[in-house]
């Protein structure tokens, strides 16, 4: 299914399909009726690649948790792709702005891969702040981690050499590294492609 950024999504719920997601907040702690009610909120979303999930000027009404492919955080600057992130597997995805603030996003998010993303509305995570135990905690814990990874991204294009940035990126997340393709991991650094080339021949 392709879906053209108009954030309509159809549910694809299974059991098994739902599996991923149950694991994950059962590690969490949440068990039961709260355990199924939170499982019951999302929906698994698949995407063929170049598919938007996210379009500049369109609210972003939903925040997922990353089942399998790579998505693409971008902006244009002169006509190209200047790529900020790349949600990878079993990391969460939002374009956090637009979401909370409910105002057309500053981004575009696509496919870099076919995958999918188990997705859950603003509607339905309201519901389950006020109505689960423990939800509230869990939704202020992801929404602190998102806002100091951003000002921390921030601070190290500012302060941080290249090489400074791809050494604490290697510290980090070194997932991203080992599956993102070097061009997006080149512009989430500030540098071209051959000077990252550069910098992991001499930085391993």
């Amino acid at each position: 299914m392709v879906n053209n950024g108009n954030q309509s999504f159809e549910p694809k719920v299974g059991n098994i399909q739902m599996e991923k997601i149950q694991k994950y907040f059962e590690a969490l702690g949440f068990a039961g009726g709260s355990l199924n009610k939170i499982v019951d909120s999302f929906s698994l979303q698949w995407f063929e690649k170049n598919d938007f999930v996210v379009q500049y000027g369109k609210v972003s009404k939903h925040i997922g948790f990353v089942d399998s492919g790579m998505f693409q955080y971008y902006v244009l600057k002169d006509g190209e792709e200047r790529t900020s992130y790349v949600s990878i597997e079993n990391t969460w995805f939002a374009s956090l702005l637009s979401f909370i603030s409910e105002t057309p996003s500053l981004e575009n998010i696509k496919a870099l891969t076919k995958g999918s993303i188990f997705m859950i509305s603003k509607e339905n995570l309201k519901k389950l702040v006020a109505e689960v135990p423990g939800f509230k905690d869990f939704y202020i814990g992801l929404l602190e981690v998102s806002i100091c990874g951003i000002d921390a991204s921030r601070h190290s294009l500012i302060v941080l050499t290249a090489e400074e940035r791809y050494e604490k990126m290697l510290r980090n997340e070194p997932r991203l590294l080992q599956q993102i393709p070097l061009q997006y991991l080149a512009s989430m650094l500030g540098v071209t492609p051959r000077h990252l080339s550069r910098i992991r021949s001499t930085i391993r």
